[in-house]
């Protein structure tokens, strides 16, 4: 896949969206000094190359009752089980989020949990019986400082 070059307007539109995707096209249009249609275009374009994948309401676990975030480390017993396993977190609601990652683990997994009990029967009953895992490390989250997507800030993907 190639890259996509952005412009000052497209970088724009996009920090407004990924801070809050439901911001009224016209909105964006007024701050960008373009109009309604070409917000329109240019974010349907952005859409065809693959840059907005979409968009999605942030529910904030902490409100509905997941208190506790953490990051599990994943050794497998052999590279070839990660299609396997990933698989198999894929069923798991817990989890959020996954990468194949280098170092010390192959995966590591971001989950969500109601509580410690929540957790540990996580691990226990859903994680450490997946086969092709050998074993895991977990780090709980004490606090979230900030999360967001850096890199639309950065210049260098800016179209000179």
């Amino acid at each position: 896949m190639s890259n996509f070059l952005l412009d000052e307007i497209d970088q724009k539109i996009l920090l407004r969206l990924a801070c809050n995707a439901r911001t009224p096209f016209l909105e964006i249009a007024r701050e960008c000094g373009v109009s309604g249609a070409m917000v329109y275009q240019r974010v349907k374009k952005m859409e065809e190359a693959g840059v907005i994948v979409g968009s999605q309401s942030i529910v904030n676990p902490d409100t509905v009752g997941y208190n506790v975030c953490a990051f599990i480390g994943i050794q497998l017993t052999e590279p070839s089980k990660y299609n396997e396993v990933a698989s198999k977190l894929n069923e798991i609601s817990e989890v959020v989020e996954y990468h194949y990652v280098t170092g010390e683990y192959s995966i590591l997994a971001k989950i969500f949990c109601r509580d410690n009990n929540h957790l540990l029967s996580t691990l226990a009953g859903k994680i450490h019986v997946i086969q092709g895992i050998e074993k895991t490390h977990t780090f709980l989250s004490l606090d979230r400082i900030f999360e967001r997507q850096t890199y639309l800030k950065d210049k260098n993907i800016i179209k000179r």
